[in-house]
């Protein structure tokens, strides 16, 4: 594509929107899920199924996080492709993605059982909870070949400007789980593994309608042949940026998981009181993980289509646009958090140590707002070295501000040094996106 002609196309607030705004339903739905999932087991009156999902939901959300790269790889290849007008490699990509994503699910399925005694050693639980976990996990990890195609797919969907289509696969999806599972654990009395069932249906009717979809949208006679599916340089360029994006993610992981533990070694009350203001303000995120859809679509359609206009703007939109939403955020927490917190426990030992820490909490939003859309710009552009990079180094400034904070303010060093951590990821990578664009569009004249 680097051969290609220069495409021009607008880059309008309105087409941030069009992509950003379903997204952020799609998004926001998948929470909904959990919630039926577990006051279905809930009505069962045995705190230890309960107990079983909530484990079995953080194990699978920890698997597929280390895999988000094949959602988030996949839209980055594909705008470029649409970028430059390539139907034959938008299609092309799709069919890698997806081989990619069945043989890392069937991986996944060979090795249930090591990742499961791993996870419940990490997590832990009473004999009973952890057998929950055992009937659950063993059904619902059946469908993690579908659940990674259907990454695939909505990456597909994000990759072409289809956000639409996008809100109807996670609807789709999201949707039949949430009625399963109130029928397999109400009406059928499958127990625990009935949620798993549910799942499983789920996410194998979702992938064969997404697939479906993908090839009505596909143009025919663009179909790719063998030979440009299976092409050794496409196929080991994926991979490449898979594995950058993925040990991106597995270091966010981290830094949130730093972030817990150090909660917890402070005592109970302060990890119960950050765990409720880390949880009321990451709903921030669902705006900001939409508005960064749009990013990645318009950034790869903009590299694609070697057009330096289109970048910059979609640049600067994606970032007073994160910036505007986060802001707003942060003023509802500033305003509302001391309500919502009460709302959420009724320890007062709780709602005192999250009001200490509540002005500090209210700043993540805005902290991170900037990252969420660079994350989208460089997702699109495929610069995925530099996403690595960045966040690693974000990580050691996290780990050197609390080393030097938390002798001196406690727990609000803790917050501090979060804080900062966000702001390096969008700042550092901000810098980074000027430094890229010279070498990566023609001249300007």
């Amino acid at each position: 594509m680097t051969d290609s002609p220069i495409r021009p196309f607008d880059v309008t607030h309105r087409g941030v929107l069009a992509i950003a705004v379903p997204m952020t339903f799609a998004y926001l739905s998948t929470p909904l899920v959990g919630v039926v999932n577990l006051g279905a087991v809930g009505r069962l009156g045995d705190p230890a199924l309960v107990g079983g999902v909530a484990i079995g939901a953080v194990l699978f959300d920890a698997v597929f996080a280390a895999f988000n790269f094949l959602r988030a790889g996949t839209t980055g290849f594909v705008a470029q492709a649409y970028g430059a007008g390539d139907q034959r490699e938008v299609a092309a990509t799709f069919h890698r993605a997806l081989i990619l994503a069945v043989g890392i699910g069937l991986a996944v399925v060979l090795a249930a059982g090591p990742l499961l005694a791993g996870g419940l050693v990490l997590v832990g639980g009473s004999d009973a909870v952890q057998a929950a976990t055992a009937d659950y996990w063993h059904v619902r990890v059946l469908a993690t070949p579908f659940a990674l195609a259907n990454y695939v797919v909505l990456g597909w969907l994000i990759g072409v400007g289809r956000a639409g289509y996008g809100l109807l696969l996670q609807t789709v999806l999201n949707g039949i789980n949430a009625v399963l599972s109130v029928a397999f654990v109400g009406a059928l009395d499958l127990g625990v593994a009935g949620v798993g069932w549910a799942s499983f249906a789920a996410e194998v009717a979702t992938a064969a309608f997404g697939i479906v979809l993908v090839a009505r949208l596909t143009d025919r006679s663009a179909r790719p042949g063998r030979a440009a599916i299976f092409d050794g340089r496409a196929f080991r360029r994926m991979i490449a940026v898979n594995r950058d994006i993925m040990i991106r993610s597995l270091t966010l992981t981290f830094a949130y998981g730093f972030f817990a533990s150090r909660s917890a070694a402070a005592g109970d009350v302060v990890l119960a009181a950050n765990q409720i203001l880390l949880n009321l303000t990451m709903v921030g995120s669902f705006f900001l993980d939409g508005l960064a859809a749009a990013a990645e679509q318009l950034a790869g359609r903009a590299v694609g289509a070697r057009y330096r206009p289109a970048f910059v703007r979609t640049l600067r939109l994606a970032a007073g646009w994160g910036l505007v939403i986060g802001a707003a955020m942060t003023a509802v927490f500033l305003l509302a958090g001391g309500v919502l917190v009460d709302l959420m426990t009724t320890s007062e030992a709780v709602r005192a140590a999250t009001r200490d820490l509540l002005f500090l909490a209210a700043l993540l939003p805005l902290a991170g707002a900037l990252a969420y859309q660079m994350d989208g710009i460089f997702i699109g552009a495929t610069w995925s070295a530099d996403m690595r990079n960045m966040m690693l180094l974000s990580l050691a400034v996290f780990l050197a501000v609390y080393a030097a904070l938390t002798p001196l303010l406690g727990i609000a060093g803790l917050w501090i040094a979060f804080l900062v951590f966000n702001g390096a990821r969008g700042g550092t990578l901000w810098w980074r996106a000027w430094k890229r664009i010279p070498g990566a569009f023609p001249a300007e004249r």
